[in-house]
């Protein structure tokens, strides 16, 4: 199946789901921390600072589903499990990266524009 066949823009499209589970917050983060590489669940946890394990459990879920993250069990005692990014994974690693990058790059900017946007917005409605 070809690119084209899928537009994210079509609420219908079978991509949307693939979008949303690495364009939210807890799938962005959680495949930064992986763009570093392979880490066992509990670490990765404390790396994605605020998600619970429940939540970071569902997200690495989702993503493995969509090819994106693999699970890899080692039989020792006590058991480990190590998380990390297949091709497809490391692919869109690379560009979620970026974006998670020019975000922190540009987050006095933001903070910025979000002051004067409260400074002139909270003095009440103006003449109409």
């Amino acid at each position: 199946m070809t690119t084209s066949t899928f537009d994210v823009f079509d609420r219908t499209c079978r991509s949307r789901s693939a979008l949303e589970n690495i364009s939210g917050k807890w799938g962005a983060l959680t495949l930064g921390a992986l763009g570093d590489g392979p880490l066992r669940f509990n670490r990765l946890r404390r790396r994605v600072v605020g998600i619970s394990e429940k939540m970071l459990t569902q997200t690495l879920r989702n993503l493995q589903r969509d090819g994106m993250v693999y699970r890899r069990a080692s039989p020792a005692n006590p058991p480990t499990v190590t998380y990390g990014l297949t091709p497809l994974g490391t692919e869109i690693t690379t560009q979620v990266t970026a974006v998670l990058d020019v975000i922190a790059r540009l987050t006095p900017d933001v903070l910025d524009a979000r002051h004067h946007y409260d400074t002139r917005n909270c003095a009440g409605p103006g003449p109409t």
